[in-house]
């Protein structure tokens, strides 16, 4: 089937008629094109030869995956290999044979994590393909605009998806707003995956955090020190947010220093004014 694809937001749904609007673009934390609500499909913007995937090694064990020239919000999602495992964390709308191929030659996916609703895209598509299981917090089930027996609706805080990946639900962005933590990364020193549930800003020693980017929404002072309190025993020293900015080390102090920084700035003492 067919099924149609916001061309904003890049989420997919399980439809072959354009429904009305996007559930997704329509809320507060996205943001409708203000040439109006468009739709393609996968198989138009495979057959337009328009895009591609550049798959890039970051690091021993880590690629990460972008759609060139960029679609819907333009994400980056990454490949996480752990002894003979595979996870995608997060997900990209475009999907070709040179993408599946790539990644078949990479050990295929065992699994697919996501961080929150903006980057479902076409993950059901992805789930089909190389037949694995898509983990999603239930805290985002309202969210999922395909549905499919592939999804794993997970609960409670925190759940181990392979000895060393480690998923966990921070809230903030989204009520089940998830990271990936990735013990062994970065030579057995840590990652933590946020995608833009702790985003890395232009200075890349800091992080900062929203309700909603591209309306500059932020989250309440408390919201914020409790993701900072979350994060702190968890063991990483790199941080890859989705845009492909990275803290290279000493993340966790990163986003510590950061979440004091938002607070003083929200609370109105961070400045002599």
């Amino acid at each position: 089937m067919d099924y149609v694809i916001c061309a904003t937001c890049g989420v997919q749904y399980g439809k072959v008629q354009s429904p009305s609007q996007c559930i997704i673009c329509s809320e507060e934390r996205q943001y409708v094109s203000p040439s109006g609500q468009t739709w393609t499909s996968l198989e138009e913007m495979q057959k337009s030869g328009s895009y591609k995937n550049e798959i890039l090694a970051e690091e021993p064990g880590l690629y990460s995956l972008t759609t060139k020239p960029g679609f819907g919000i333009g994400q980056t999602a990454y490949l996480i290999q752990e002894k003979g495992f595979n996870v995608l964390w997060d997900c990209i709308t475009y999907l070709d044979q040179q993408t599946i191929q790539h990644i078949n030659e990479l050990g295929g996916l065992q699994a697919i994590a996501l961080s929150h609703p903006h980057y479902y895209s076409t993950q059901v598509e992805w789930a089909e393909t190389f037949n694995a299981p898509i983990y999603i917090h239930e805290d985002d089930k309202e969210w999922v605009t395909r549905s499919s027996d592939k999804i794993i609706f997970w609960s409670g805080e925190s759940i181990e998806l392979h000895q060393g990946i480690v998923l966990h639900r921070l809230g903030g962005h989204f009520k089940g707003g998830a990271v990936l933590q990735w013990i062994n990364g970065n030579s057995h020193n840590g990652v933590l995956l946020t995608g833009d549930v702790i985003q890395v800003v232009a200075d890349r020693r800091w992080v900062s955090f929203m309700y909603s980017y591209p309306n500059l929404i932020p989250l309440p002072p408390g919201k914020v020190e409790e993701i900072a309190e979350k994060v702190r025993p968890l063991k990483f020293n790199r941080l890859y947010n989705a845009f492909h900015r990275v803290v290279q080390e000493q993340a966790n102090q990163s986003v510590q220093k950061s979440a004091e920084r938002y607070v003083k700035a929200i609370n109105g003492t961070l400045f002599d004014t």
